[in-house]
C-alpha cells in the first residue's frame, strides 16, 4: 500500500528524514549495502544536467567512502534514467526504487532526476557495518511549480564560494529560484558608484547565474526602485530624484530622469542574469510617495495608489518589451484594498487602479478569506501570483523560530508555525504560481541563521500535506547535523530565547520599537565622603535574574555547540556561527552581572569609607577591574564573531585599494545599517558609556588616593 505520509509514518519509516517529504513511499525490508564497487549509470544519450546529478551523486559517495564510480562494471548499479518516466510526473517529479538489484531513478526531465538524487542522498546511511540504503519505492512532484527564497544582502556581501555553496545547498531542498536583492553588492558597470567596494561584478554575476542554473535555480535580480533605494540615492550626484529632499529613501515616480537612471541598471541587471525569465523591482515601503509638489498635484487626480501604479505601470512596459517577466512587492487586488494604508494611518481612501496585465504580484501579509478569494480574482484578471510565505520579523541575532514577541512583549507563534499552517493552508491548491520566502537583511542576522526557515518552505511548497511541523522539525535536525548529534532542537530553541534577552538589553529594542526604555550605569562615587546613590540593583533586579538564567542557558547552549562540533557535527560552519550567537548572549548577560558586581563594591567602598581607609580603596579597584574585565571581554567576543562570520562574508562597510565605502543610513533605521561595520552588534552596550565610566571612576581613585595619601 502507497502511504499517505502527510497523514501518518509508519514504524518502519521513523529513521527517513526527508525533506521535502516524498509523495508516495513503499517501504520494503532489507537494505542495500553500498559495499564493493557502485556504478552510477546515465542514458547513453543523457544530457550534461544528467550526468551533473550522477555527479552529485558520485562526489556525495566520495565523502562518505564509498566506492563509486561513472559507468561500467560493479556489484551495484545505480541508474538514472529517462526510460519508463511516468508521464504524468510532468516536469520536476521523478520515482525512486532500490532494491537488491540496485537501484533506479527515473524521470522526464533533468530536474528531475537530479532531485531524485538529492533524495536519494538523504536516504543513505551509515552504520558499523558501512553505508547502506533501504528498500524503497517512492514516487514523488512538486505541488508548487516556483519555489523561491529571497535572498537580501543589503547589509551584508556573502562571498562568491559561500554563495555558491549556499545555491548548492538550497537545490538539494528542491528550492527553484533565488530573487536576489543586491541593493550595493552588484557593480552595476553603467554606474559603478552605486556598487560597494568589493561588489560583485558583471562577469562574476553571469557566472553565478550560470552556476546556478547546472542546479536548476533560476536567479531573479532584485532592483529596488520608488521605495528602498537610498543604495541609489544617498550619492549627490542622484539626490535630485528624491520624492523629497530630506530622504534618500524614496525616487519620484513622475521624473523621466528616474527611469533613465533605473533603465540602466536594470540593463546591467538583465545582462547579469543571462537565461532568467524574471527581474523584480521591489517597490514597497513608499512613505513619502505624492509628497513633493509634482506627485501631490497629481495625487489629487489619481490617488496614491495610482501614483504607486503609475511607477508600477511605466517600469514593467519598460522591461516587459525586453522579454522578462515583472514581479513587484503588491498583493493581490491590493489596489482596490487600498493596501497603502499600511504606510499612513491618515491616507484617504486611493481612487481605483487597473495595473498592467501580466505583472507578478510577490507580496500579502494576509490573504483576507479562507478560500483566497483576492489571489483567485488577481489570477483571473492576467496577474500571476506568488505567495507569500509569512514574514519571519526583524528580530536582532536569531530567528523566531518557535515563538516570538509583539511590541509590548506578548508571546506570539513562532515563525515555523506561521509558515507551517500558511503553506498547508494554501499550496497544492492550483491558485499560486509559486511561493517566496522572504529573508529580511534588516538586523545582518548571519544566512546560517535562515537555513531551517529556507528548508521549512522547501518542504512544505514542494509537498503541501506532508508531515506534523513535530516531525518536520525532528527531521531537519536529524538531516541537517546528523543523526547522531544530539541536541540541536535545544540549542536552537535556547538562541530563540537568548536573542529576545539580547535584543530587550540596553537600547536594542529603541532602535524599532520606540519609547521602551534603557540600561543606565550605577552611581559614580564622589566627593570626599565617597558618596553615591544606590539605586542600580533595585531599579534592575529583573534584569539581573533574567541575567543570571541567560548564562545558565548560554552555557548549556555552548556545550551543545562544543559537543556538535566534537563529534563531527555535518554543515559544521553553521554551528561555528551559532557559538558566535551564544558567546553574545552570554556576554550580554554577563555584563548586567558586571554592572550588578560594579554597584556592590562601590557600596561596600562607601559603607567602609570611615571604618578603614584602604579597605574602602581596595573595593574602588575591585570595581575597576570589573570594568577593565568587562570592556576585554566585550571585544574578544565581538574579535571572535567577526572573525568566524567572515569566512563567508567581506568585510562589513569595507574599503579596498580603489574605492571606499560610502555609508549613510535611511529612514528604515534598520539595526544592521547603524554603523557602517559590525560594531552595530555591540553600538548600543558602547552606548552605556563604560569607557567613559571607566576614565571617571579612574580619576576619582586618583583624588581619593592623593587626599588620603595612600
Amino acid at each position: 500500500m502507497i502511504l499517505a505520509m502527510g497523514i501518518f509514518r509508519a514504524s518502519g519509516q521513523q529513521d527517513l528524514h526527508l525533506i521535502p517529504y516524498p509523495k508516495e513511499v513503499r517501504m520494503g525490508e532489507g537494505r542495500l549495502a553500498l559495499d564493493g564497487q557502485i556504478a552510477v549509470v546515465t542514458d547513453r544519450r543523457g544530457t550534461e544536467g544528467d550526468r551533473l546529478a550522477a555527479g552529485e551523486l558520485l562526489q556525495f559517495f566520495k565523502g562518505l567512502g564509498v566506492s563509486a564510480h561513472a559507468g561500467g562494471a560493479a556489484s551495484t548499479r545505480i541508474r538514472l534514467t529517462r526510460a519508463g518516466a511516468d508521464r504524468s510526473f510532468g516536469e520536476e517529479g521523478y520515482s525512486l526504487s532500490v532494491d537488491k538489484d540496485g537501484a533506479v531513478i527515473r524521470a522526464n526531465d533533468e530536474a528531475g532526476l537530479y532531485y531524485g538524487v538529492a533524495t536519494m542522498m538523504q536516504l543513505v546511511s551509515g552504520g558499523q557495518g558501512g553505508s547502506s540504503l533501504p528498500y524503497i519505492q517512492i514516487r514523488d512532484w512538486p505541488d508548487t511549480r516556483i519555489r523561491a527564497v529571497h535572498y537580501d544582502t543589503k547589509h551584508h556581501q556573502d562571498t562568491k564560494d559561500f554563495v555558491e555553496a549556499f545555491i548548492r545547498d538550497l537545490s538539494h531542498y528542491k528550492i527553484n529560484m533565488l530573487v536576489w536583492e543586491w541593493e550595493d553588492k552588484f557593480a552595476y558597470p553603467s554606474h559603478p558608484e552605486i556598487g560597494a567596494p568589493g561588489a560583485f561584478t558583471l562577469q562574476e554575476m553571469q557566472e553565478l547565474t550560470r552556476y546556478a542554473r547546472k542546479f536548476h535555480i533560476q536567479i531573479v535580480p532584485l532592483v529596488q526602485g520608488l521605495g528602498h533605494a537610498s543604495f541609489i540615492l544617498k550619492w549627490p550626484q542622484f539626490a535630485g530624484l528624491r520624492e523629497i529632499p530630506a530622504s534618500n529613501f524614496e525616487f519620484c515616480p513622475l521624473k523621466d530622469s528616474t527611469y533613465q537612471l533605473l533603465d540602466d541598471l536594470w540593463q546591467d541587471a538583465l545582462k547579469a542574469t543571462p537565461g532568467s525569465r524574471y527581474i523584480h523591482i521591489g517597490s514597497d515601503e513608499t512613505y513619502e510617495l505624492g509628497a513633493c509638489p509634482l506627485c501631490r498635484k497629481k495625487d489629487n487626480e489619481i490617488g496614491r495608489s495610482g501614483l504607486y501604479h503609475l511607477f508600477l505601470d511605466r517600469s514593467a512596459a519598460a522591461l516587459q518589451g525586453k522579454g522578462r517577466q515583472v514581479m513587484a512587492w503588491e498583493s493581490p487586488m491590493g489596489w482596490e484594498k487600498s493596501r497603502l494604508k499600511v504606510y499612513s494611518e491618515s491616507m484617504r481612501q486611493d481612487k481605483p487602479v487597473v495595473p498592467r496585465k501580466g505583472l507578478v504580484l510577490t507580496e500579502s501579509y494576509e490573504y483576507e478569506t479562507p478560500d483566497l478569494q483576492y489571489a483567485r480574482k488577481a489570477r483571473s484578471l492576467g496577474y500571476p501570483v506568488m505567495a507569500y510565505d509569512p514574514n519571519p520579523g526583524i528580530e536582532q541575532l536569531f530567528l523566531p523560530y518557535f515563538f516570538s514577541k509583539d511590541g509590548k512583549g506578548h508571546l506570539q507563534p513562532g515563525s515555523l508555525e506561521n509558515s507551517y499552517r500558511f503553506l498547508q493552508t494554501n499550496m497544492g491548491k492550483g491558485v499560486f504560481d509559486g511561493v517566496i520566502r522572504t529573508s529580511w537583511d534588516d538586523s545582518g542576522l548571519p544566512m546560517q541563521a535562515w537555513m531551517l526557515q529556507f528548508i521549512l518552505t522547501a518542504g512544505y511548497s514542494w509537498n503541501a500535506k506532508g508531515p506534523s511541523l513535530e516531525t518536520f522539525t525532528r527531521d531537519f535536525f536529524a538531516e541537517r547535523y546528523g543523526a547522531a548529534v544530539t541536541g540541536m532542537d535545544s540549542l536552537y530553541g535556547m538562541l530563540n530565547q537568548g536573542a529576545y534577552f539580547f535584543m530587550e538589553s540596553f537600547e536594542r529594542r529603541v532602535w524599532a520599537w520606540g519609547e521602551i526604555g534603557k540600561t543606565h550605569l550605577p552611581d559614580l562615587p564622589r566627593g570626599d565622603a565617597l558618596e553615591y546613590d544606590p539605586y542600580w540593583n533595585t531599579a534592575y533586579a529583573d534584569r539581573v535574574t533574567a541575567a543570571r538564567e541567560f548564562v545558565t542557558k548560554m552555557d548549556s547552549a555552548e556545550a551543545i555547540c562544543r559537543r556538535s562540533l566534537d563529534n563531527g557535527v555535518k554543515n559544521r560552519e553553521e554551528v561555528e556561527v551559532f557559538a558566535t550567537l551564544v558567546d553574545l548572549i552570554r556576554h550580554t548577560a554577563l555584563t548586567y552581572l558586571d554592572l550588578s558586581a560594579l554597584e556592590l563594591s562601590i557600596k561596600k567602598a562607601h559603607e567602609l569609607r570611615f571604618v578603614d581607609l584602604d579597605s574602602s580603596y581596595h573595593y574602588l579597584q575591585q570595581a575597576e577591574r570589573i570594568v577593565s574585565r568587562q570592556l576585554e571581554r566585550r571585544q574578544q567576543v565581538f574579535d571572535g564573531l567577526v572573525k568566524v562570520w567572515e569566512r563567508t562574508r567581506l568585510p562589513k562597510g569595507m574599503d579596498n585599494g580603489t574605492k571606499k565605502y560610502f555609508f549613510e543610513q535611511d529612514r528604515t533605521r534598520h539595526f544592521a545599517n547603524r554603523a557602517p561595520d559590525m560594531t552595530y552588534l555591540i553600538m548600543d552596550e558602547r552606548k552605556l558609556g563604560l569607557e567613559a565610566y571607566l576614565l571617571q571612576l579612574q580619576d576619582y581613585m586618583r583624588m581619593f588616593r592623593l587626599r588620603f595619601h595612600l
